[in-house]
């Protein structure tokens, strides 16, 4: 394993800056306009959708839980592969993955499940926590520096069963080193082709520009749904104006937005969504009238609440590809039936106007998560 050097890494950052402006202009957070990078995107064929320059499924299928639930259930493993290769029969060809899901496990999991298909499908998966690459224990920090990145990738193709990752996300952003060095280590992989496109998630806006003029990003991924929209201030319209695919996760609020969670259901002390303060009983009464809105345009076309909060994020942009994660079959149809619902623009404005009069109470993350999210990388 080759360890990056200090002065290769400032090299790398000259060479990916360009000139000493433009370099000067991003380390401050802003960029003239003439010099960022918009992706001119081809067209997608019909039930496709284009992240950047990558065509993929227009709805995914992320695999976070296929090793253990929120409930704290381990799923059967050959019921996760028959999920995994029904998915793909069923024309999802895009599919979610990262190291620290299991740790590790769910990354074989979808390397064993597609490993018939292989050439027909996109794979992401993420770097960016401190797994330990030997053990697989997460001590809950972040990491990007190049030497990890490329552990990581290593692990990562390995575990899948690949010679390659079609799209490589930073997970999260390192607040201790800087983006060139992160754009730099990946460009590096993409020439050996070990990585065909790359993505951020839960990056800051500046972040996002600097990797953008580096190195082009084909996505981000970030938390959007009818209950939480806050990306629509800052992030949508970066992405829209940079001409970069944005993939949703936690499309269905983990399960809220599906009328499975009532006033009576009570979550493990491990599930993620007992430490979030929107899912507390004197808040989610409140935020219960999501649920009631998402049953109502249910009934007018005939569809089931989750279909509709998937049918409204697919209506936001055609950049947009949402990843909802499930481990039932039954669940999977659902959610890939939900590509057939459509609206009017009348009924998408009737729909979106009636969510803004909702106020949602509380918030989507505890507080360690919350920490890790919106973080700008250092200036070099």
């Amino acid at each position: 394993m080759t360890v990056d050097t200090p002065d290769i890494n400032r090299n790398r950052r000259a060479f990916l800056a360009g000139i000493p402006a433009t370099a000067a202009a991003f380390a401050l957070g802003a960029a003239p306009a003439a010099a960022q990078t918009t992706q001119t995107a081809a067209t997608a064929a019909p039930g496709r959708r284009m992240l950047g320059n990558l065509e993929v499924s227009e709805l995914g299928l992320g695999v976070q839980n296929m090793h253990r639930t929120f409930h704290t259930i381990v799923p059967d493993r050959d019921d996760m592969i028959a999920l995994i290769r029904a998915a793909y029969e069923q024309g999802v060809t895009f599919f979610d993955c990262a190291e620290v899901y299991g740790p590790f496990e769910c990354e074989r999991i979808l390397g064993e499940a597609m490993a018939p298909f292989r050439d027909d499908i996109q794979v992401t998966t993420k770097f960016g926590f401190g797994v330990d690459p030997e053990t697989g224990v997460w001590d809950f920090t972040v990491t990007s520096r190049p030497e990890r990145i490329r552990r990581a990738v290593e692990g990562s193709l390995q575990r899948l069963g690949t010679d390659r990752i079609d799209l490589l996300y930073q997970h999260r952003v390192d607040p201790d080193v800087p983006i060139e060095d992160v754009a730099g280590t990946v460009q590096d992989l993409m020439a050996e082709g070990k990585v065909l496109h790359w993505g951020l998630s839960e990056m800051g806006p500046r972040t996002l520009r600097r990797a953008h003029e580096l190195l082009p990003v084909s996505a981000v991924q970030s938390e959007y749904s009818m209950m939480w929209r806050a990306r629509e201030a800052d992030i949508l319209p970066l992405c829209a104006e940079l001409g970069i695919g944005f993939v949703p996760f936690a499309p269905l609020g983990y399960g809220f937005l599906t009328g499975a969670i009532d006033m009576e259901t009570s979550f493990a002390p491990s599930d993620f969504r007992a430490n979030t303060s929107r899912m507390a009983p004197e808040n989610r009464a409140s935020n219960m009238a999501l649920v009631e809105l998402a049953r109502e345009w249910a009934e007018r076309k005939g569809a089931k609440p989750g279909q509709i909060a998937l049918a409204w994020l697919l209506a936001q942009g055609d950049n947009i590809v949402p990843i909802p994660g499930t481990t039932q079959m039954p669940h999977l149809r659902t959610n890939i039936a939900a590509a057939e619902v459509t609206f009017t623009s009348d009924e998408l404005a009737e729909l979106t106007t009636a969510l803004d009069a909702i106020e949602v109470q509380g918030g989507r993350a505890p507080a360690l998560v919350a920490e890790w999210s919106d973080v700008e990388a250092p200036d070099v």
